[in-house]
């Protein structure tokens, strides 16, 4: 589609009625089942292809005598789908939100938040079409996936352009790709959520193996997305992509569900704010950083588990430390940035000498907490960070 042709479909998306009462809140997924343990087993050489898959198009390949064309990764119809540029001679997929509304409108728009709105939908349109620097794409993604399943040692994962020949010894085919990028106003709140999929195919007979959808939503209110060109928007961005290109991963073959709570503690160098050990403050530039491990599993060996450390500001992760033996880490590194800072830690499982993953630590308050992929004010922190344990870190 031309890229004119893009932005006139953006532009005149037609807009939804919304209903009075509709909540502001959106619903959280429930957490998606991993692929179960006999398919891991059963799987080990995978080759990674960035397309939905779904499409009648043949390039050159041997699997099923057909492998989807460079469309492939193109959703169907009005939702997103992947335009083809080249960027020094190497063609890269840009997902464009084509028509539901960069998926859908909803809701009564009018004055300020019209020209909010048109101005933010602009701004996306244009930040999409960026050949370089955008990270919501189908290569991405599957770059990000590769390297999450190149950490499991019983895994040989291959990443392949669509146009190369699938190896014969090949025994599953992954298709990851961004099929949905969705914009919802309600009221004068605008979420934003990123859909991608992932299908596992025998890549004898074609048989889909497992399959499920991974999704990021944040919101926030429209001129916080619009204010300070966009900000928002580029962190929300970098966001769903490092979620979706973790969350994928871990469902094929990275995660086990363990009873295993885990909590932050009180150390030293931060001290607790009115007693929450979920808020701190510090005036350290190396804290040390404590959790509380309670482990409900008779088949995990306690001391075979090793821990992930990792901080973030509100716009980037700025700190990780991995291997860790103790439950508490004083940093290593002196952290270069000040204020508002969030922390997590996950727990590395050995069983039947394979190394697996649990949850990163969250907090989960009933108000649609601990999921991570779920927010509720982007402008005081992103969904992926929301529910971490946070520290103020004081400098002079």
């Amino acid at each position: 589609m031309p890229l004119m042709m893009v932005a006139a479909v953006l532009l005149f998306a037609p807009a939804v009625a919304q209903e009075p009462n509709a909540p502001s809140q959106p619903d959280v997924q429930p957490a998606a089942a991993h692929m179960s343990e006999e398919l891991r087993a059963s799987v080990s050489k995978i080759v990674i292809l960035a397309t939905e898959g779904a499409n009648s198009e043949t390039v050159t390949g041997t699997y099923r005598n057909k492998t989807p064309g460079f469309f492939g990764g193109m959703a169907k119809g009005a939702e997103l789908g992947t335009f083809p540029v080249e960027v020094g001679g190497v063609p890269i997929g840009i997902p464009i939100p084509i028509l539901r509304e960069i998926g859908m409108i909803a809701g009564a728009i009018t004055g300020k938040s019209e020209r909010e709105l048109q101005e933010f939908r602009d701004r996306l349109t244009q930040d999409l079409r960026a050949e370089v620097d955008q990270p919501l794409t189908n290569d991405a993604l599957a770059n990000d996936v590769f390297w999450g399943l190149k950490n499991v040692s019983t895994l040989e994962p291959k990443i392949l352009a669509l146009t190369t020949p699938i190896p014969e010894d090949t025994e599953a085919v992954l298709f990851v790709a961004l099929t949905d990028l969705s914009l919802n106003i309600q009221g004068n709140k605008a979420i934003i959520t990123t859909t991608a999929s992932m299908r596992l195919d025998n890549a004898v007979d074609g048989t889909t193996l497992y399959r499920r959808e991974v999704t990021y939503q944040d919101q926030d209110k429209l001129s916080n997305w619009v204010d300070n060109d966009t900000q928002l928007w580029h962190e929300y961005r970098n966001f769903a992509r490092h979620y979706i290109g973790r969350e994928i991963p871990a469902l094929l073959y990275g995660r086990i569900d363990v009873k295993h709570e885990v909590s932050p503690a009180e150390s030293d160098s931060i001290r607790a704010i009115k007693k929450d050990v979920w808020r701190g403050k510090t005036k350290s530039r190396t804290p040390t950083l404590a959790w509380n491990s309670s482990l409900d599993d008779a088949s995990i060996e306690p001391a075979s588990i090793t821990w992930e450390v990792e901080i973030y500001s509100r716009e980037r992760p700025v700190y990780n430390a991995s291997g860790l033996r103790s439950t508490s880490h004083t940093l290593t590194v002196p952290l270069a940035v000040c204020g508002d800072l969030y922390w997590s830690v996950r727990p590395t499982y050995e069983t039947n000498g394979v190394s697996k993953v649990g949850r990163w630590m969250r907090k989960a308050d009933g108000k649609g907490a601990g999921s991570g992929n779920a927010g509720r004010s982007a402008s005081v922190a992103h969904a992926y960070i929301q529910d971490f344990a946070s520290f103020d870190l004081k400098c002079r």
